[in-house]
């Protein structure tokens, strides 16, 4: 009998895990089950054509065709209300039953939405899907003004928008800076400045009270918690995600802000695996647990989940761990910006400036580097992303780490890699 393996979620971790099972078991059953209604798109390339820089087409990057050439089952605009997982069984919202044998949780996320007044007003947009990248396109085309909300890297995402559709803009935060927890002041200003030059002005030490709507409820302003005023006709709102795992309730799966899942992306049941920004993964470069809500990683996760499910029944198939540095890349501006790994976490930092728009920060955790930020200058990325998946004991070289070419020959003397 061929295995069944059944995933819920179509985005990257989703896909690249039934493309790995289906290249590793010709025979095997595959259904792919999303609650969306089309099928992958990348979601790096949506906040391009959000802006206003590309057309539809190059967004999708799985036609329904793919799914049928390779013997996929597609379910789309379906949502699993529950996992029996004593009976291998998930249930759907119009009452259809899916067994498995395998199943793989890749449903990421919802974003949050702002626990404050008129924060479901029309006119107000979250960032996460290619439909809400329809919506703001549009409504941003025809609006004036603009309010953005959360200082990470989906609210730029948002002040770029803003910018690109020539929309004055107010980028609300609630800390000193944008990225505080990844960035200094020196390194953030650089992105500040950035932000004016495209007509959108960082307001610090703000958030939202509560937002304003006319008699159509329509939002026409923003109240920080100074009683600040802000008006707009557009509002951006990017404050995190609540991940899907609602329909786990009760299904014995461990759940913690996502789910838990070891180093080969399996839950704590034997049968099901996880995989994308949902997953709280043990990561074996901090040896601790992690999340990361990167392309890259999901993608990857999603192909060692897919590997993993398949080597649980098949003896000529190896298990894989996932052992990943990822990057996080931002191209709205004229100078190119990326982070790495983990640069919010860390007990020290190193950090040097070396022009207007090229600055770096490193983070490190008993030693070893583990993160970083690059601003202008992103050639010597490859070079720490080494250092990182080696476990070099660097924390004593943080002045070769900060020269502007890095000599890994004389930063390596006398410093072995201690990773297995």
């Amino acid at each position: 009998m061929s295995t069944s393996h059944v995933i819920i979620g179509d985005g990257i971790a989703g896909s690249s895990a039934a493309e790995t099972i289906r290249e590793a078991d010709p025979d095997a059953d595959v259904t792919v089950i999303t609650d969306e209604g089309e099928t992958l798109y990348n979601r790096i390339l949506i906040k391009e054509f959000a802006k206003g820089k590309l057309p539809e087409a190059p967004i999708s990057i799985h036609e329904p065709d793919w799914y049928d050439e390779r013997d996929i089952g597609l379910e789309l605009n379906t949502h699993v209300t529950d996992v029996d997982t004593d009976a291998h069984e998930i249930r759907t919202h119009s009452g259809d039953v899916y067994e498995y044998d395998k199943l793989l949780i890749a449903t990421g996320g919802t974003p949050a939405q702002l626990p404050v007044d008129n924060s479901d007003a029309d006119g107000l947009h979250h960032f996460w899907t290619f439909q809400d990248a329809r919506a703001i396109r549009e409504h941003a085309e025809e609006a004036d003004k603009g309010i953005i909300v959360g200082a990470g890297l989906l609210g730029i995402d948002l002040a770029a928008i803003c910018g690109a559709q020539d929309i004055e803009a107010n980028f609300l935060m609630r800390g000193n800076r944008w990225w505080r927890y990844a960035l200094s002041l020196d390194g953030a200003e650089i992105l500040h400045d950035a932000m004016r030059e495209k007509g959108v002005t960082p307001q610090f030490d703000s958030g939202v009270d509560h937002f304003e709507t006319d008699d159509d409820d329509q939002i026409v302003a923003a109240i920080d918690p100074n009683g600040e005023r802000y008006e707009g006709d557009f509002a951006g709102v990017a404050i995190g995600l609540h991940f899907n795992t609602e329909f786990l309730r009760g299904s014995g799966i461990e759940t913690d802000n996502g789910v838990v899942v070891d180093e080969y992306m399996r839950t704590n049941d034997e049968d099901v695996y996880a995989a994308g920004d949902i997953t709280q993964f043990w990561d074996t470069i901090l040896d601790e647990r992690a999340q990361n809500g990167a392309w890259g990683s999901a993608k990857e996760q999603g192909s060692i989940a897919g590997n993993n499910m398949v080597a649980d029944v098949d003896d000529d198939t190896e298990e894989e761990a996932f052992r990943w540095v990822s990057t996080y890349s931002i191209t709205h501006f004229d100078f190119p910006f990326l982070s790495f790994g983990h640069p919010t976490l860390g007990d020290e930092e190193a950090e040097a400036k070396y022009g207007e728009r090229e600055w770096r920060r490193l983070t490190f955790k008993d030693g070893k580097l583990i993160g970083g930020v690059l601003i202008g200058d992103l050639s010597q990325q490859s070079k720490f992303k080494k250092l990182i998946r080696e476990e070099h004991q660097i924390g004593d070289k943080k002045d070769l780490l900060t020269e502007q070419d890095v000599d890994m020959d004389k930063l390596l003397e006398d410093a072995p890699a201690t990773a297995e």
